[in-house]
């Protein structure tokens, strides 16, 4: 799998949310609405999700195992890093 494109659209004044983000994957698959978010202690990326009848939120779409997370997560906070100066541990 290889991501062919990411956009990342920042978000002003939107609190712990900080950007959204896009990507194709092997230029045939798209993947919209997936958040940086500022954690309690780092920087994170969300998949995007729909809420429940109970309040819970679920993954509409999200890697099928760490590895892929991994790779998508340092690939795309890498470019938010290099946008936004801030350091991402």
């Amino acid at each position: 799998m290889r991501i062919s494109d990411i956009n990342i659209r920042m978000i002003k004044n939107g609190g712990k949310l900080k950007a959204t983000v896009s990507i194709v994957i092997d230029r045939c698959f798209a993947v919209h609405d997936m958040k940086i978010i500022e954690g309690s202690e780092k920087i994170l990326l969300v998949m995007p999700s729909r809420q429940l009848e109970e309040g819970k939120f679920q993954d509409i779409v999200h890697p099928m195992d760490s590895k892929t997370r991994s790779m998508m997560e340092r690939k795309i906070l890498k470019i938010y890093q290099d946008m936004t100066g801030q350091q991402i541990d």
